[in-house]
């Protein structure tokens, strides 16, 4: 990585306390465009888990007592270290994660809007005064922040998912240790490099790195200094991770898997539609959990869609993330590759046709490309999982009843996507679907200021808005006597 500017932003080791901690034990971070290693990074030990949860919690009633304004003032001077090394930033995240060196930068900047959004609503954590039916009595409603936190990021976006939910948690009071996933670390560990000389006292924002997630998970979600636990990931590890943390009863939010549907009506606007849908797909290689999984175009249509939109992706250049002319980058590593090309077979023996791209035979590195398949019918088993690739299915229909019924015909319920110019249907369609996002005639429905969460299977709580302190705060309720 001798290409950063600020080579100090590559670490090797957890921080905890306000230190750099070594194990003598480490594992390998790999570059997945190129399958080369970058660095070797100190597998944290369980007695070091252990240390950052003791470290936070000693740190946790000065942080607390700190006012809001105070803290608020370090979360931007943290954001300005973020902006001013966004661009080693980015480089380090296409290194360990793929994505291009566009998405990259889009990310560092979307991650430190989280800083900037919460730095400044931390000071409307509002309580209120009931007034009694007893006239000799008063309730005061306070808010206070509900203690440490334990939080599991993934490698997906291994800036923002810690940003938005450390932005909230420090924002709110609380001392925050977050393990990142083993694929992403070295992002986390350049944000608290930056986060120390924001002048974050020790103890306040600790990283774990490791390969061992279950141990460290165990740590997160059972000991008795965590009050909070917050998680993004797979719906599977999200049900393990809440049993663990019923044993303690903690707090918990968890941002879960999506199967999210992309809606096509006849009375769209297709150009727009075909735009918002290469977008939203091209993102990060489809590895979003709100990436358009299911594409529901009218049978109208249908033809004029699919046309425009082989058109629009036919000519897209795929590469290593660094070279700026590509456009889309590689998935995560080789078995993702393996994963998503296996669906795409799977499809195929179930009818679906290539429109573009697709292989003729396995993988041999962590590069898919973006594919179309139409034929594709509802029920099909590419529609009941997450792709998390550059995959794109068609798939017609002629009322709007019906499909809405088959958006909704899944266990997820993260986000959803629909176009039309109708403005009754604009107001029936969003209502009905069951998600906890929905984005009408526009697929950019992430911002700091945007409630970000997902219902049914896709978990609970929100982050970002002026909702997300809310997960980090609890409410106390005083009754003054007067007599």
């Amino acid at each position: 990585m001798t290409e950063l500017k600020h080579p100090e932003l590559l670490r090797s080791c957890s921080f905890i306390n306000g230190k750099w901690q070594n194990s003598g034990q480490q594992f390998r971070v790999l570059n997945p465009a190129t399958d080369k290693e970058i660095i070797q990074v100190d597998e944290v030990t369980h007695q070091q888990v252990i240390d950052a949860i003791k470290a936070a919690d000693a740190a946790q009633t000065k942080w607390q007592n700190m006012t809001s304004v105070k803290r608020g003032e370090i979360l931007q001077k943290w954001s300005a270290l973020i902006f001013e090394h966004r661009n080693d930033l980015a480089l380090i995240m296409t290194r360990e994660q793929g994505k291009t060196l566009t998405d990259a930068k889009g990310e560092v900047l979307y991650g430190k809007s989280f800083f900037d959004w919460f730095a400044e609503e931390a000071k409307r954590v509002y309580g209120d005064t009931i007034i009694n039916h007893e006239a000799d009595k008063q309730i005061q409603v306070i808010k206070q922040p509900v203690g440490v936190v334990g939080a599991i990021t993934p490698w997906n976006f291994p800036n923002a998912m810690i940003t938005r939910k450390a932005g909230a948690a420090l924002a709110a009071g609380c001392c925050f240790v977050v393990k990142p996933a083993a694929e992403t670390p070295l992002s986390a560990l350049a944000l608290a490099y930056l986060g120390q000389k924001a002048g974050l006292p020790d103890g306040v924002f600790n990283v774990v790195v490791g390969e061992d997630a279950k141990t460290i998970g165990k740590e997160l979600t059972t000991h008795p200094l965590i009050k909070k636990f917050t998680f993004t990931g797979s719906t599977k590890v999200g049900k393990l991770l809440s049993q663990q943390c019923a044993s303690s009863v903690k707090k918990v939010s968890m941002e879960l898997g999506g199967n999210a549907p992309f809606i096509v009506f006849d009375d769209a606007n297709i150009d727009l539609a075909v735009d918002a849908l290469c977008n939203a797909k091209l993102r990060n290689c489809g590895q979003t959990c709100i990436s358009p999984n299911r594409i529901y175009v009218h049978q109208a249509i249908f033809s004029e869609f699919k046309e425009k939109l082989v058109l629009a992706l036919n000519n897209v250049k795929q590469g290593n993330g660094e070279d700026k002319s590509n456009k889309i980058g590689c998935l995560i590593h080789h078995q993702a590759a393996k994963n998503v090309h296996a669906m795409v077979e799977q499809a195929k023996q179930q009818g679906a046709r290539v429109e573009l791209g697709g292989l003729t035979e396995e993988p041999s590195a962590s590069f898919y490309p973006l594919t179309i398949l139409t034929n594709v019918k509802h029920g099909d088993d590419i529609t009941r999982q997450e792709i998390f690739g550059p995959v794109l299915t068609l798939i017609s229909f002629d009322d709007e009843q019906t499909v809405v019924q088959q958006a909704n015909d899944t266990e997820f319920g993260l986000a959803a996507y629909f176009f039309t110019d109708n403005i009754h249907r604009v107001h029936r369609v969003s209502t009905q679907l069951e998600y906890g996002m929905v984005g009408v005639n526009e697929a950019a429905i992430s911002s700091a200021m945007s409630p970000f969460g997902g219902v049914k299977h896709s978990g609970f709580g929100k982050e970002g808005s002026k909702y997300g302190l809310d997960d980090y705060l609890t409410v106390k309720a005083i009754t003054l006597g007067y007599k």
